[in-house]
């Protein structure tokens, strides 16, 4: 959820009211916001590097405030005053729409088939007759900064570029040439860079080398031209010099980059994509008041439902069919997407404090989930028994549960992760032996023995399932010493069939009988039956095993399905 900090004065005055920090705690939250924060930039820097630097910041109040991370239109001074004006109806939701300029043609962004392989997205907008002052000017180009954390994650989807109009002249060419091709000055620097220059200069850039990956390994990188070949901007990192705004700057050029054309549409005003004008593109939905007073638990009319979700910027009336509800969908609230949003707003809109108390329409009583409860007693008693826990990721790679195991990945009924961003996540774990290995790796310092349990889930692939696979409780433990202790491991399911109050016995009990399984010592591996059915295996670990885990010391290994024992 991102923060947006504004100053409390001059939240205030474009409020036009004054209110206790209590009350704007409280508006904040009927409008669906939260004041995070009450500070002052001296206060934040005291706190995040010392008294010593703080000397000479301001004092001023700031009010940190969280704003949904979909909520793009709030993410600034301006966005804030005009949500909360047209919340208490102080203001009329504004219409927007694009305007050709007094005098002229529209000024055009031409792209270029280059970019193709590194952004091959563009649009652009222009503002005109702009006023800059210099909190206008810091909260432009904080927008922008948010923009570029959230929706445009960290620029590597789209890149916002701002340009002051006059001292650029259109059409515009987005195209992309070889780095050593590329020469200009950057903004803020005194002489030219080539881009390969660029890049060694940034990686030291505190705020700039972030971005470098993103087309650093490419054979072009984007550029941005005007009529006379001056560059505005290498995107996704860095603008001209020459086209950099200022508080004298009157028209502002906006050129968004990208390689995701739907969320580069959503920012902002674009009104050019390679030849084709785009407009600010307002929708209609239609929906019944019934369904939003079923869903938010309350019992108001048609017209007073449109109301409420006017004050949201959502232009609603009642059509006239029934209880029917049309509501107009502005270009800012790209948030909107079901018919769900649209009764989110409503209930907001109304106040959540002021949906009435109901009595539910049945009576259940609650109880824990009776596998839940089986673990946490079991675990109480284990650890009791002497054991530690242990809690390992429920992904990892198919060598873990596989070659390290002396098994076939084909054998084990992993689910395997489409798209695994490490070779360490690369299938849902089939057994829990593997992590407790690996714990132990991680831990051979310690001394010995090392006694380990796990109760949790594995996943298998089940083919009567509707996704396909299914979650299965299961609970291990391990010993790891100087000798095998395979009488210890074989004490502890003694002890777990005691609790699970299971006797020893073959028909309606419990026994073990010898068998065969890679991952154990030839001879020393058992196969657990419960009341006739196979619930696990024990033994001693095979030597091949335990070195592929990196470890050096004997083991002896229990696993078994709890979910018969229920």
């Amino acid at each position: 959820m991102p923060t947006v900090g504004v100053k409390r004065d001059l939240l205030f005055k474009a409020l036009g009211k004054t209110y206790t920090d209590e009350e704007f705690d409280e508006l904040c939250f009927e409008f669906g916001l939260e004041l995070d924060e009450i500070t002052s930039e001296r206060e934040i820097i005291s706190r995040e590097q010392g008294d010593s630097k703080a000397s000479g910041a301001s004092d001023v109040i700031l009010y940190k405030i969280d704003v949904p991370a979909n909520r793009y239109d709030l993410l600034c001074l301006e966005g804030l005053v005009r949500g909360l004006q047209v919340f208490k109806n102080k203001l009329e939701a504004p219409r927007y729409r694009r305007v050709s300029p007094v005098s002229g043609e529209p000024q055009k962004l031409f792209i270029t088939k280059e970019t193709a392989a590194v952004r091959p997205h563009a649009v652009a907008a222009v503002l005109r007759n702009i006023t800059f002052t210099q909190e206008r000017y810091d909260s432009f180009i904080e927008l922008q900064d948010k923009l570029h954390q959230n929706i445009c994650r960290k620029r590597s989807l789209v890149a916002i570029g701002t340009h002051d109009l006059d001292t650029i002249s259109g059409p515009f060419t987005y195209t992309a040439k070889p780095p050593g091709d590329i020469s200009f000055k950057p903004l803020n620097q005194t002489k030219e860079y080539t881009a390969t220059q660029l890049m060694s200069l940034y990686k030291t850039d505190s705020h700039l080398k972030h971005y470098l990956h993103i087309i650093e390994d490419k054979p072009v990188y984007p550029i941005i031209y005007d009529s006379n070949g001056v560059v505005l901007s290498m995107p996704p990192i860095i603008n001209g010099d020459h086209s950099k705004i200022t508080l004298k700057t009157k028209n502002v050029f906006v050129e968004c980059t990208a390689t995701d054309l739907t969320k580069v549409l959503l920012r902002g005003e674009p009104n050019m994509l390679s030849s084709c004008s785009l407009e600010l593109a307002y929708r209609k939905e239609k929906l019944s008041s019934e369904f939003i007073n079923q869903k938010v638990g309350i019992n108001e009319s048609t017209e007073k439902i449109a109301q409420l979700l006017t004050k949201m910027c959502l232009r609603s009336q009642a059509t006239g069919v029934g209880d029917e509800i049309e509501v107009e969908i502005p270009p800012t609230r790209s948030d909107v997407i079901h018919a769900c949003d649209i009764m989110e707003d409503a209930a907001m809109a109304y106040g959540f404090n002021n949906v009435p108390h109901t009595t539910p329409r049945t009576y259940t009583v609650a109880n824990q989930f009776p596998l839940n409860k089986l673990t946490e007693l079991l675990r109480q008693d284990l650890a009791a028994a002497g054991f530690t826990e242990a809690l390992n990721f429920a992904l990892c790679s198919e060598e873990d549960v596989a070659d390290k195991l002396g098994k076939k990945i084909s054998e084990t009924r992993a689910v395997h992760i489409s798209n695994p961003k490490t070779a360490e996540f690369q299938v849902a774990r089939t057994t829990l032996l593997p992590g407790l290995l690996k714990t132990i790796a991680s831990n051979r310092k310690m001394p010995l023995p090392l006694k380990l349990f796990e109760i949790s889930d594995v996943v298998l692939k089940d083919e009567t399932k509707d996704v396909g696979a299914r979650n299965s409780r299961r609970f291990c433990a391990v010993y790891y010493n100087k000798s095998p202790g395979f009488e210890v491991i074989h004490g502890l399911l003694d002890r777990t069939m005691e609790l699970l109050e299971v006797k020893s016995a073959r028909v309606d009990g419990y026994h073990i009988q010898a068998a065969e399984d890679s991952t154990f010592f030839p001879g020393r591996c058992a196969e657990i039956f419960a009341r006739g059915k196979s619930v696990g295996r024990l033994g001693v670990l095979h030597p091949d095993v335990i070195n592929r885990f990196e470890l050096t010391m004997p083991c002896s290994a229990l696993e078994m399905d709890i979910e018969p024992f229920l």
